[in-house]
């Protein structure tokens, strides 16, 4: 009786994992020949576990990463360009956490993409707020907000973003109006939180895909100044590992 008290009053509490690991050390014999603070302990550890992996679920899903990318699964392949010390210091989102940017650069196909998101799902796994979005579905997100009323929320929500992933930049040329939206989110970001940006555009012609020569100098200076870059090279990873037939990336590099 007293131990279907306790189960009730754990899940009362919302200390679902507790409530698991004492139901399973009811009915494990091994468990009664552990001390009391060993049983405690495996108890903690079962609900620190599910919290955080309740957390990680949350934070992925709140992320919309494009790609189920991990950083284990990277292709370091010498022809890729793609360093790997790079890599293992931006994996531990210390860049983040310092409020710097990253720019993934190179052509079509060549993987830009699965490295952000990569990136994307080590912030997550760090407990830091992430969020994917191809430039130009932000940019409709932003108009569709002005328009019902929601912008100041929305671009709250866009401010508190530890890492806002923008991909595809520069594929068509930023209007006048689309390059002043753009800049107020990066402005709102600038030394407080980290952009990562990915594009095939060569960063000397970022200046020209957008109209107003003002509104790039202000989006480049903030974007580029304290930046990390990543050069990707070589083919195009869809025609060498893609299905036969299709154009899509895999969920693996390796």
């Amino acid at each position: 009786m007293l131990r279907e008290q306790t189960l009730e009053k754990l899940r009362h509490m919302q200390l679902r994992g507790m409530a698991a690991a004492l139901m399973a050390q009811s009915q494990d014999p091994e468990a009664q020949a552990l001390s009391f603070e060993e049983r405690l302990g495996l108890l903690v550890d079962e609900e620190w576990t599910q919290r955080r992996n309740r957390a990680l679920e949350r934070l992925l899903r709140e992320a919309k990463l494009r790609l189920p990318a991990c950083p284990e699964d990277l292709d370091y392949s010498p022809a890729r360009g793609l360093d790997r010390a790079l890599m293992r210091s931006l994996v531990t989102c210390a860049f983040v956490r310092d409020h710097q940017n990253l720019l993934v650069l190179g052509a079509t196909g060549v993987g830009k993409t699965y490295v952000a998101c990569a990136l994307g799902n080590a912030c997550c796994r760090m407990g830091l707020r992430t969020r994917y979005f191809r430039l130009s579905a932000l940019l409709t997100e932003l108009t569709l907000a002005k328009g019902d009323g929601s912008y100041p929320a929305f671009m709250a929500r866009l401010a508190k973003t530890e890492l806002l992933i923008l991909d595809d930049f520069g594929l068509t040329p930023l209007s006048v109006p689309e390059a002043r939206d753009l800049l107020e989110v990066i402005d709102d970001r600038t030394l407080t939180r980290s952009t990562l940006v990915a594009s095939q555009l060569p960063l000397e012609m970022w200046h020209g895909a957008i109209a107003d020569p003002t509104l790039a100098d202000a989006i480049l200076d903030r974007l580029i100044h304290n930046a990390h870059k990543i050069h990707l090279k070589g083919e195009s990873m869809r025609k060498m590992k893609g299905p036969k037939g299709t154009s899509a990336l895999p969920t693996r590099e390796v």
